[in-house]
């Protein structure tokens, strides 16, 4: 298994450094590390706007939903192991080779996945805080247990989406029964005691009040959910097929109207007949934005009227825009190369079955903005969300074309999509927080996202397939 395990990791750097080259994939993790140094000398000035102890949430709250945005293996696992995601993993498509058992390939790459995340994004970050904390004047002991309860944030959120997809690939009623009895148990918590649940998070209350005992048996608790999850697992045997009555004739003509209608049926039903359409819209969605909602809604009595509902808003729209990444997971690029269809068409394709997932996103925010009591907010939020996911998927768009899920670790890419998207997120909020009614001044990123969509499609259209 170790020997398996290195192996995954060599193929992961290999398949981004031949991409992208090794020097940039190395410097992702360093651009981690200075993010996170650098912010460390604003901590006084953001804590003077902020109620104490919140921005240790703030942070927690990140890297529990990056945990629950990456930790689905439940649900993309039999995908992985078939080699219906192009090139993702040829080791893990080895079951059919190799004398190992398809369990113990699927735990291999579930921990060099944990693994993998845990050095590009947690490690750089945490470590960028200690070595900022002689300078800071932060104790030393305070600045290592970050890193340590960021970690359990991340696993918690990993390990507990992990859990969940995989008890729903097994059977979706047993899921609902258990989100139902989850977030029962959370209301009645509210109802008993009035307090928010997000403050009872283990790792901020071991970060609040470092125990061992509280350390053991959070470390516990992640133990069982993973274990549990790897035993739900139930690959799809390679040599399995599924027969599908022809639904293609019929989607494209219902679709004829719009441009590209054949690619955009083609997208429809590579994401209905995975699974991703429902699976990906529950666990890299819905329920990354309900553990935010719950811990942002800490910050309410803290901001006007409109500002959670905005707060909201925003955060919907740029993990909407990750939509984009669904619908191009599942095409290798080169295998179009001997069709007369060129990129600019595919991203014209990709761009509108994007538009039509966004129902999804806009719906969400009316149905969150009735239930906290901002109907009133609703036109502006659903705006407000839908064209910061536009303007997020463009930039997308013109630094990626079809490879967002590779090109992200491409420092240069990160770095100016971090760049792009932050100054449109920091103008809207300020926006937004002075005047409800300059929310609506977000339809103005249609013309850089308009741009950026151009300039994209003619950019990757220049671009060999082999080449990315």
């Amino acid at each position: 298994m170790l020997d398996l395990f290195s192996a995954m990791m060599k193929e992961e750097w290999r398949m981004h450094s031949t991409v992208f080259g090794s020097l940039s994939f190395a410097l992702f993790p360093v651009m981690i590390f200075g993010i996170a140094f650098m912010a460390s000398f604003l901590i006084p000035i953001i804590q003077a706007s902020l109620p104490p102890g919140y921005l240790t949430l703030i942070i927690h709250a990140s890297y529990l939903m990056l945990g629950l945005m990456v930790g689905g293996f439940g649900l993309l696992g039999s995908e992985v192991m078939n080699r219906r995601f192009g090139q993702v993993s040829l080791l893990a498509y080895s079951a059919r080779s190799l004398p190992l058992s398809e369990t113990i390939i699927f735990l291999t790459f579930v921990v060099k996945d944990t693994v993998y995340y845990f050095l590009l994004w947690v490690l750089p970050f945490g470590f960028g805080y200690i070595l900022a904390s002689p300078f800071t004047g932060v104790p030393f002991f305070s600045a290592l247990l970050l890193l340590a309860t960021l970690t359990l944030s991340f696993l918690f959120g990993l390990c507990g989406i992990f859990f969940l997809s995989s008890v729903y690939a097994r059977s979706t009623v047993i899921f609902w029964l258990l989100l139902i009895i989850l977030f029962t148990c959370i209301g009645g918590t509210v109802l008993v005691t009035a307090i928010n649940p997000a403050l009872f998070f283990p790792p901020l209350l071991i970060y609040n009040a470092p125990s061992v005992a509280n350390l053991l048996l959070a470390m516990l608790v992640l133990l069982l959910l993973f274990a549990s999850a790897t035993l739900l697992f139930d690959p799809v045997s390679p040599g399995s097929a599924k027969r599908y009555p022809d639904a293609f004739t019929p989607l494209s003509k219902r679709l004829s109207r719009l441009q590209n209608s054949p690619l955009v049926a083609k997208d429809i039903l590579d994401l209905f007949r995975s699974g991703s359409l429902i699976g990906q819209t529950i666990f890299s969605f819905l329920l990354p934005l309900l553990v935010i909602w719950f811990f942002l809604s800490l910050l309410a009595d803290f901001l006007p009227p409109q500002g959670l509902i905005f707060l909201i808003a925003i955060t919907t729209g740029v993990i909407a825009s990750t939509m984009y990444t669904w619908v191009t997971m599942f095409d290798s690029v080169s295998s179009y190369a001997c069709l007369p269809v060129d990129i600019s068409t595919m991203i014209a394709g990709k761009l509108t079955t994007f538009g039509i997932l966004q129902v999804i996103p806009a719906i969400f925010i009316g149905i969150i903005a009735i239930v906290s009591g901002d109907g009133i907010y609703l036109v502006p939020a659903v705006v407000l969300s839908l064209s910061v996911s536009f303007y997020a998927t463009a930039v997308m768009v013109w630094l990626s074309g079809l490879s967002p899920n590779v090109l992200v670790y491409d420092v240069k890419v990160l770095a100016a999509y971090l760049f792009l998207v932050g100054i449109a997120i920091a103008l809207l909020t300020a926006a937004g927080y002075s005047n409800a009614d300059y929310a609506y001044f977000a339809v103005l990123l249609a013309i850089p996202a308009w741009y950026f969509i151009r300039s994209g499609r003619a950019r990757w259209n220049a671009v060999e397939p082999e080449g990315f």
